[in-house]
Parts: structure tokens; sequence; C-alpha cells
């Protein structure tokens, strides 16, 4: 799909795109809204089933959701969130519904991002592994006395003799 269909949703999050805490960012050639901290909606401009408009929810919270707004199904590949197509015919209306809820911070709506990995822990813990496989040096005196405990082996012995 082209960028022209999920720009064509950005209505739907109107209502909190001018609040101070509105964040939108790319995720996975869709749209991430997250509002007051929290992500609250995902865009979708894609082929089924990446067509429409993601509410992220906790899954305790589904089925009161599904109740107040039928229109909304579990996505099928990210089963946490409620998903509804841009090909249902209720899309608008419901999106708006939603998005009504969404600004009365209904706490259903949302979840709260994992804290992301900072760069400098990954090149630590990577310089340890790096640390761990590489054998320990081992000193040149070390060396010449392993060197002169080598056993003789037989053939030599017997040659020697």
């Amino acid at each position: 799909m082209s960028k022209k269909r999920l720009e064509d949703l950005l209505w739907i999050v109107e209502p909190i795109c001018n609040d101070s805490s509105y964040i939108e960012r790319p995720m996975f050639g869709c749209r991430a809204c997250y509002h007051r901290g929290r992500l609250k909606v995902v865009l979708a401009g894609q082929a089924e089933p990446w067509n429409g408009a993601m509410f992220p929810t906790e899954r305790h919270h589904q089925a009161s959701v599904i109740a107040d707004f039928p229109e909304l199904e579990p996505h099928p590949v990210l089963g946490k969130w409620l998903y509804l197509s841009q090909q249902s015919e209720e899309f608008e209306s419901t999106c708006e519904e939603v998005m009504k809820r969404i600004v009365r911070d209904d706490e259903r709506f949302g979840v709260i991002p994992p804290p992301k990995k900072s760069r400098t822990k990954r090149a630590t813990t990577s310089h340890l592994v790096k640390a761990n496989r590489s054998r320990p040096r081992t000193k040149k005196s070390e060396l010449k006395r392993s060197s002169k405990k080598k056993p003789v082996s037989a053939a030599r012995k017997k040659s020697s003799k």
C-alpha cells in the first residue's frame, strides 16, 4: 500500500494530536500514536490484516471494550490488540467513538511501552561476551617451560638409543 493510504487515516488521531504529550512514530510500516505516555492507536494502510486501526489493550480489558464496541476484534497476529479493518461498514463511526473514550483517558485503551535498552549496555554486554570467549593469555616464560616438559615419543626414544 502507498503511504497515501496511511496518511488518509490520520484523521482518526486528530482529537489527540494537539495534546503536548502526543507522539507519533513509525512502527513496522504502520504509524504508532502515543498519548499521555501510552501507545493508544496504531494506524495501518497495508494489506489485511494491517489495513485499519489497531487499539492496544491489556487482555483483561478486551471483553469490556468489545462489549462497548462489537465491531472491534482481537487482531489475528497481535492478539493483545483490538483491530478494526477499513473494510468495516462502521469503520469511521467506531473510530470516532473509540477516540472519544481515548480523549477522556479511558484506562482500557493503551499500553505502556517497555523501556528501550540503552546502546551502552549492549556494547558493554557484547564486550564481556567477547572477553569470555577469548583464550587466556600465556606468558612467554610459561611457554618455554611447557615446551621443555613435553614427553618424548616412543619412536624418538628408540632412535636416540
